[in-house]
């Protein structure tokens, strides 16, 4: 072959003419885990844990299952992955009422979404790529939902082989009759469907206003039995009707994505009083500010740790913020006063 060739190949793979940041999800390696392995209990809303961006979402509050979320390599990878998303099932799901739904998703900012030109007559297809290992075989749905335009198309694919590595390949036609708004709130939400009872059932293939179905009556219940796993990685989602290969980011730049929409400060030692400053940890005086790593998708709701924390001479921190920065306080009660051994989450997760 040519090299005159292999170059027209090459353009003609990457649709838009991107080499590099073509994959629209974060973290599609599952590299970043900042929150650690989590226990979800379906409460009707994202659930965060195990490797940052994804979440967990169900329905109602009424699903029976609850399953561990970790960053795992339990089971193996696929070549050329160290990490996998794994959904270990803890309490099954044996009979899926009709309204209940179980996904793994994840949402793109809507700003990030603007070259897809939704609402236009040149609205852009997208392929998702992925790997799966389930326990389960059938049909399974994947669905894209624009929040904006409040419209979504559900697509099937099929898990051949029960715990066995496949890749999965999915082209979404562009929606010509959506909106996705130019800002920081939710642009697409990309939910893998796990189970889904006959009220969640739709049709597939086709743009629709969203309502509630997010599978369509071929899926099936991969939550049945507490012997089940399910694990995903090499996820990507890319401009046009073709499948490259998957676009493998540093671990420092998928950090610095993941840091958008959440951070963790370290315990750290706050002194009101003499302005001292611990040898380890982070390091924050009375009235100090620190810096994001990034600047955060919005401003962002702040935790501080109470577990470890020792007081002296006050009743606790608290934590101002911006999308760029935060300040640390302390309330005296008299005296020297100061706090040791907390540490504050910031979450600004769409």
């Amino acid at each position: 072959m040519t090299k005159a060739r292999q170059l027209a190949d090459l353009g003609n793979a990457y649709d838009d003419g991107a080499l590099s940041n073509r994959n629209m999800i974060i973290n599609g390696a599952m590299q970043v885990d900042t929150r650690g392995a989590y226990t979800i209990s379906t409460t009707g809303s994202p659930e965060y844990g195990g490797p940052d961006r994804f979440h967990v979402w169900s329905y109602t509050s009424g699903e029976e299952v609850t399953a561990e979320i970790s960053k795992s390599t339990v089971g193996g990878t696929p070549t050329g992955f160290a990490n996998t998303y794994r959904f270990d099932v803890l309490t099954a799901e044996s009979s899926v009422a009709s309204a209940e739904a179980v996904v793994v998703a994840q949402y793109i900012e809507a700003q990030n979404c603007q070259h897809l030109e939704y609402g236009t007559s040149d609205a852009k297809s997208v392929t998702l790529s992925f790997w799966i290992k389930t326990s389960v075989t059938g049909t399974y749905c994947f669905f894209l939902q624009n929040s904006d335009g409040d419209r979504i198309q559900v697509k099937e694919y099929t898990v051949n082989t029960a715990d066995t590595w496949e890749k999965k390949i999915i082209t979404i036609s562009g929606d010509a009759s959506g909106t996705i708004n130019n800002d920081n709130g939710r642009g697409l939400w990309c939910g893998w469907v796990l189970m889904a009872g006959t009220d969640r059932h739709g049709s597939k293939d086709t743009w629709r206003t969203t309502g509630e179905d997010y599978a369509t009556s071929s899926q099936v219940n991969a939550l049945n039995n507490t012997a089940n796993n399910i694990y995903f990685t090499g996820i990507q989602l890319e401009v046009g009707d073709t499948a490259t290969p998957f676009e493998h980011r540093s671990y420092g730049d998928e950090l610095a994505k993941c840091q958008r929409y959440y951070w963790v400060l370290p315990s750290g030692y706050d002194d009101g009083s003499t302005g001292k400053k611990a040898s380890t940890g982070s390091i924050l005086s009375f009235n100090s500010t620190g810096t994001f790593p990034v600047t955060m998708r919005a401003t962002p709701s702040a935790t501080v740790s109470t577990g470890s924390v020792n007081y002296e001479n006050c009743s606790g921190v608290s934590v101002n913020r911006s999308e760029n920065s935060y300040q640390s306080r302390v309330s005296s009660s008299g005296g020297n006063y100061r706090a040791w051994g907390w540490s504050c989450t910031f979450d600004a997760e769409l």
